[in-house]
């Protein structure tokens, strides 16, 4: 009898140390995860969704994909689904359309084009875009402090005064602008309808051409060069993408070309003031990972950046005799 529950206690005594080492293998394996997974080992599925490919829509959306995998989000957790427009509104909706059976995580729409087309789709999933001119008057929300419709993110929005008072600045005998832009663009739209209130105010003469695609852009830039001292070109991704035709023709008539992207700059425009690409993408990272953490969007307010770069091409100067200044606010390319 003795014998018999010495076994028994001996058996006892084996399952409880067995299941004793399960728990601290399960532990270890909790405690040991993988530092990238934000020890969630959740896996996530982002869409990205742009209108166009140019070098500002790149610089946004790498930067937004490097600071999420720098906030811990590595490959095996996060994974990005991009989708490109190539430019057609049409093929853009049906992108958005499609969102719906995607099983995303987060939707990131880059500027304003994408961000109307998938908000407008009243999705569940949660949308961060990046570099919208104006969300509230584009009708993405109601308020930047306590976004609704499931929608946040960064503003680019920069106040033509300091586009103008650079052009000023450098080229100071300028009496009429030509304003050149896409008419399907709300963005564009409205920055151009605050550029010529502005002009008119401050004692300038203007002209306006509107665009509905790229490939009107060079004879719209053509017909604008022969009538003004200088061209503006707003906010404008159609516009944008043709931006060395415009320069082109403004060159021919020995005019500057003032932008609202350092893109521009670099395809030869004088100047533009704007915010920082990156930093646009950045900060919607920091935005998007709150909400992947649990905050709710509507306490996640929309952002507008105020870290404006004046950006001047000194080769364009150079070529145009105007002279350029100095300082430590301004950038320099193209030299």
């Amino acid at each position: 009898m003795k014998k018999f529950f010495a076994v028994m206690l001996s058996l006892m005594l084996m399952v409880l140390t067995f299941a004793s080492c399960q728990s601290t293998d399960k532990t270890n394996s909790t405690t040991n995860s993988d530092p990238g997974t934000n020890n969630t080992g959740k896996k996530y599925k982002v869409a990205i969704v742009q209108l166009a490919d140019n070098g500002a829509f790149t610089e946004m959306r790498e930067s937004f994909i490097q600071e999420m995998r720098t906030l811990g989000y590595d490959e095996a957790q996060m994974i990005f689904d991009i989708k490109n427009a190539q430019g057609d509104q049409s093929a853009l909706n049906t992108i958005s359309q499609g969102l719906k059976n995607g099983d995303y995580d987060l939707i990131v729409p880059i500027v304003t084009p994408a961000t109307m087309s998938v908000v407008n789709q009243g999705l569940k999933t949660p949308v961060v875009f990046i570099s919208v001119t104006n969300p509230v008057g584009s009708g993405i929300m109601t308020s930047m402090e306590k976004p609704d419709k499931n929608a946040t993110g960064t503003s680019n929005i920069v106040p033509v005064d300091q586009i103008f008072g650079l052009a000023k600045e450098l080229t100071p005998d300028v009496k009429k602008i030509g304003i050149l832009y896409c008419s399907g663009e709300d963005n564009a739209v409205k920055t151009a309808a605050k550029a010529k209130d502005y002009l008119s105010q401050s004692g300038y003469a203007y002209e306006e051409v509107t665009v509905t695609n790229s490939s009107e852009v060079q004879s719209a830039a053509t017909s604008l060069a022969a009538k003004c001292d200088a061209l503006y070109i707003p906010i404008d991704s159609t516009v944008q993408a043709a931006m060395e035709q415009v320069v082109e023709a403004a060159t021919a008539k020995k005019i500057p070309v003032y932008g609202s992207d350092p893109v521009m700059v670099q395809k030869g425009a004088l100047a533009s003031v704007s915010v920082s690409n990156t930093q646009l993408g950045e900060k919607a990272a920091d935005m998007a990972d709150k909400i992947l953490k649990g905050t709710p969007v509507s306490e996640v307010p929309a952002v507008a950046l105020t870290d404006y770069q004046y950006v001047i091409n000194s080769k364009t100067a150079s070529t145009l005799g105007i002279k350029t200044p100095t300082g430590d606010n301004y950038q320099f390319i193209g030299a």
